[in-house]
């Protein structure tokens, strides 16, 4: 009986060990620093530094999604605070690679000094905006397209 129930807690602790590990895998998210007060994350949807962050509400579109044939949507964070200077550095949501168009723009926010209307002038008008108490993150959706998920290899 002994036996039986040391293996049964071998296997379930080996279960979750591996559904853990698994789950993190594909998770880079890292920061990249660009200068002192310049630099952005490199988020992965659903991660770990996404919940830390507060960027869940970023309009990303898997394109895993079966119904979508490989289109999704990628999508840029500025957290802004209430005289609407950017109050954090800012966070690329990103499915695949970064694109470099996006990469070499970002660089150019600063930390404590840039505006919304400074976004506005790279990116146009934000597509949601998430109001918090201390002052709202603007979010920009990137339309990406992957021809692997189209074709069925992606993800399930």
């Amino acid at each position: 009986m002994n036996t039986l129930i040391r293996s049964i807690a071998a296997l379930v602790s080996l279960t979750i060990t591996f559904s853990v590990s698994a789950t993190s895998w594909h998770d880079d998210s890292h920061y990249v620093a660009l200068g002192p007060r310049t630099g952005y994350y490199v988020v992965r949807p659903g991660s770990s530094l996404s919940d830390q962050l507060g960027i869940d509400g970023a309009p990303t579109i898997d394109t895993a999604d079966s119904f979508r044939h490989g289109y999704g949507a990628d999508a840029l964070a500025f957290r802004f605070n209430r005289a609407g200077i950017l109050s954090a550095l800012l966070a690329y949501i990103v499915q695949a690679t970064p694109n470099e168009f996006y990469t070499q723009r970002l660089g150019s926010f600063i930390r404590g000094q840039s505006r919304l209307p400074d976004a506005k002038a790279f990116f146009g008008q934000p597509q949601s905006i998430e109001r918090r108490p201390d002052g709202f993150i603007a979010y920009y959706a990137i339309q990406v397209y992957n021809p692997f998920e189209e074709l069925g290899g992606g993800r399930k």
